[in-house]
């Protein structure tokens, strides 16, 4: 597995700190220690784990040449903001097709990512409703421009393909690399699972790694067997893209769905709980999309007992704090 021979942009220069966190610790009972993975703070504006895999995605797009950039993603997306501050970066043209999951949730003037998209420019906002085939809405988008001209480029939500997630195969290298020189070792991780891409990619690095480290993912949407084989489809095709051909197994993947709540983006109580707790214990900041989700899994995890008493458990923050200012009702 050799990822220098892959083309990406440079994105990502130094790696993101593993942070202890010994209050948030202390308020679920000293149980664990947990760390976190800071991609909240990966360089693009305000940060994210999109960043990683768009290293990638971008390199491929102007490998093709082109002058624009498509992607899709729900209404307060943080990988279109990503995707669209990267693509101002690059000097590209960006278009966004946004899924109205919620019916009614697309307010053009409202706060967090929305207000972000026209700050940076968005050439134009496509609203489509819940279960539309993005692809296919993303391809009409592209046959549109391609017949004025342009050569778009189409990245997946969540830049969640093979290419993308090989950011997450870097990334789990690059975790592995700054445990060593911790000398702390990690007995569990824990990652959000939506589009699957950074969880694919985290699970093909460490298997790709022999790390021995179990990776458990919190869905933000579907079910425990349809997260699962979406993570593993995409596992098997981004370990062959990163050389591992034939080599990734089953059970290297596992998902928990009991903290999705009523719907993907729609406010549980574990999750604010989760975002205040750590707000108030270590002064960082959680979405509440994906990254509270997940850490609500985690605290119930450790509640219920599910990892060894006195583990070491990494967490993957994945950014998306901009989200949080288009849910001021729902922490007040």
């Amino acid at each position: 597995m050799n990822l220098a021979i892959l083309p990406r942009r440079g994105y990502v220069q130094h790696p993101t700190p593993i942070e202890a966190c010994p209050a948030f610790s202390r308020a679920l009972g000293n149980k664990v220690n947990i760390f976190i993975k800071r991609d909240d703070l990966l360089p693009g504006c305000a940060g994210g784990n999109k960043t990683r895999k768009l290293d990638f995605s971008m390199a491929d797009a102007v490998a093709h040449k082109a002058d624009t950039i498509i992607t899709c993603g729900a209404v307060q997306s943080n990988h279109c903001r990503l995707t669209l501050a990267w693509a101002v970066k690059e000097g590209l043209d960006c278009h966004l097709v946004l899924e109205e999951r919620v019916s009614g949730s697309y307010k053009p003037e409202a706060s967090g990512n929305n207000f972000l998209f026209n700050l940076l420019g968005v050439k134009s906002i496509t609203v489509v409703p819940g279960g539309s085939d993005m692809p296919g809405e993303m391809e009409k988008l592209a046959a549109r421009l391609r017949a004025n001209g342009r050569t778009p480029y189409i990245i997946p939500g969540g830049a969640s393909n093979a290419i993308g997630a090989t950011g997450y195969v870097a990334c789990a290298q690059e975790i592995l690399q700054q445990l060593f020189e911790m000398g702390l070792p990690i007995h569990h991780m824990v990652v959000p699972s939506g589009s699957a891409g950074t969880h694919a990619g985290i699970a093909v690095g460490m298997v790709g790694n022999n790390a021995g480290i179990p990776v458990s993912g919190i869905n933000v949407s579907r079910t425990k067997t349809d997260q699962e084989q979406l993570v593993r489809k995409l596992a098997r095709a981004t370990a062959d893209h990163v050389g591992m051909k034939g080599t990734f197994p089953d059970d290297a993947v596992t998902c928990f769905d009991g903290y999705v709540g009523p719907g993907y983006s729609l406010p549980t109580d574990s999750m604010v709980e989760a975002v205040k707790l750590l707000a108030r214990t270590e002064g960082i900041l959680l979405d509440p999309v994906y990254s509270g989700k997940a850490m609500a899994g985690l605290i119930d995890l450790v509640r219920s007992g599910y990892f060894t008493e006195g583990a070491n458990v990494l967490f993957l923050h994945t950014g998306g704090s901009p989200a949080l200012y288009a849910y001021l009702e729902t922490f007040r």
